[in-house]
C-alpha cells in the first residue's frame, strides 16, 4: 500500500489481465469499482441495470461488471461485481493513476490490518482475532458503511455517529446543516473557500477550526474541518453529522473487522503530528503529466499574488520535482511566504504567497 494525496492506495490485479490496477482503499465506499478508462483499455463490456451510485458531488447511474475476481499477492478474491465509474479527477487529485475503489463488498470478506507505519495491509479470514493489547475497540453502526459515535465538545449535540471514511483525504466532513444547527459555524468563527472532489465533480467547501474532537479515549484539539452544502445528503443528516477522514485516521493503526462490528484503533507515529492550518485559495491537480491550478478561491493569498486558474507550477520554494504531493507539502506551512515560479502561456513568472493560517 501506499499513501498518497491523505488516501490509500493498494494494487491488484484481475484474473483475466496481466495488468497491475491501483484501487483507492475507501470504507466510504458501499460497493467497489473500476474507472471506466480502465474498463475500456481491458476491453471489458459493462451493463446497464439501473443502478446509482451517489457522492458529495451527484447522484449516477453506472453501468456494472459482473463475477470478477480480484488478485493481491496470493490471496484470490472471486465473484465480485464492479460499478464502472469516471475516475479521472482522482487521477488528477492525487498524482497517481487511479484504476478504481474498493469498499464494503470486499472488506466485509475479511479482517484487515491497516498501518500506516509500515504501509502494509493484510487480510485474515473471519474468526477470532486478537487485537493489539494497546488501543480501543470501536463498535460501530455498519449497514455497508462504518458510523461510530464522536464527541464534538463545545456544540450542541456532543455525541453523534460519524462515518469513518479512508478514503476522503481530510479531517472531518460536516454537513452545513449540522454545522448550522450544532453550532459549528457560529458568527464569530470565520472560515475560508477551498474545493473537493467527488462524484458528480468538482464542489466548494468551506474550512474552519473544531474546537475539540473525541473518539473513543483519543482527544484532539483545534482541528481544521471541512463543511459543504450536501444536497445528496450523503452525510446522511441527522441519522450522522458528518464524515471522518484519512486525514486524521492515519493517525491510528487500524484492525477493520466487519463480520464482527467491530474497527481497533492505535495511535502511531503520526499521532502527534501538527494538523495543516495553511490556506492559499489553490488547489493543485495533475494534468496530463503536468501540475496545474485547479481551482482558485477569489481574493485569497494566491489570487491576490497574480496566479490564475490553468497556470502550471514549475517550483515551489526550492522544490522544482514536479511531484503533486511534494507541490502540496510545500503549501502545507502556515503563515509562510512562499516563491512559487509558474508558467503561463509562454511566459515564466514568479511571485510571492503569503500564505493564511486557519484559526
Amino acid at each position: 500500500m501506499q499513501v498518497t494525496g491523505g488516501v490509500v492506495v493498494i494494487q491488484a490485479k484481475l484474473t483475466s489481465h496481466p495488468d497491475t490496477l491501483q484501487f483507492i482503499l475507501d470504507t466510504g465506499s458501499s460497493g467497489i469499482s473500476l474507472d471506466s478508462s480502465t474498463v475500456r483499455f481491458l476491453g471489458l463490456t459493462p451493463i446497464f441495470s439501473g443502478q446509482l451510485i451517489r457522492g458529495v458531488g451527484g447522484i449516477r447511474e453506472v453501468p456494472i461488471l459482473r463475477n470478477l475476481s480480484l488478485i493481491f499477492g496470493e490471496l484470490q478474491v472471486d465473484s465480485l461485481d464492479f460499478y464502472v465509474n469516471d475516475y479521472s479527477v482522482l487521477t488528477s487529485v492525487y498524482g497517481v493513476r487511479i484504476d478504481g475503489v474498493i469498499g464494503y463488498a470486499l472488506l466485509s470478506r475479511y479482517i484487515l490490518t491497516v498501518n500506516y507505519e509500515t504501509q502494509l495491509i493484510e487480510f485474515f479470514n473471519p474468526g477470532t482475532y486478537l487485537y493489539p493489547r494497546k488501543g480501543t475497540i470501536l463498535t460501530p453502526q455498519i449497514n455497508r458503511l462504518p458510523a461510530s459515535v464522536v464527541t464534538l465538545k463545545d456544540l450542541k449535540k456532543t455525541s453523534i455517529p460519524m462515518l469513518l471514511d479512508i478514503g476522503a483525504g481530510l479531517n472531518l466532513l460536516l454537513s452545513q446543516r449540522f454545522a448550522e444547527s450544532d453550532g459549528v459555524l457560529d458568527t464569530a468563527r470565520k472560515s475560508w473557500v477551498t474545493s473537493g472532489e467527488g462524484i458528480g465533480g468538482q464542489i466548494t467547501l468551506r474550512l474552519t477550526i473544531l474546537p475539540s474532537f473525541w473518539i473513543g479515549p483519543y482527544k484532539f484539539k483545534k482541528i481544521p474541518i471541512t463543511i459543504f452544502d450536501d444536497p445528496y445528503n450523503v452525510t446522511n443528516y441527522p441519522v450522522w453529522g458528518g464524515l471522518i477522514g484519512n486525514d486524521l485516521l492515519r493517525r491510528f493503526n487500524l484492525v477493520i473487522n466487519y463480520p464482527k462490528n467491530e474497527i481497533h484503533i492505535y495511535p502511531n507515529k503520526f499521532y502527534q503530528e501538527p494538523f495543516d492550518y495553511s490556506y492559499s485559495g489553490m488547489e493543485l491537480y495533475l494534468i496530463d503529466g503536468v501540475v496545474r491550478v485547479g481551482f482558485l478561491a477569489p481574493a485569497s493569498p494566491a489570487a491576490q499574488a497574480g496566479i490564475e486558474l490553468g497556470d502550471e507550477i514549475i517550483a515551489i520554494n526550492k522544490v522544482v520535482s514536479g511531484s503533486l504531493d511534494a507541490y502540496k507539502s510545500e503549501l502545507t506551512h502556515a503563515a509562510k511566504k512562499l516563491s512559487i515560479i509558474y508558467k503561463r502561456g509562454n511566459q515564466i513568472k514568479d511571485v510571492k504567497v503569503t500564505l493564511q493560517r486557519i484559526k
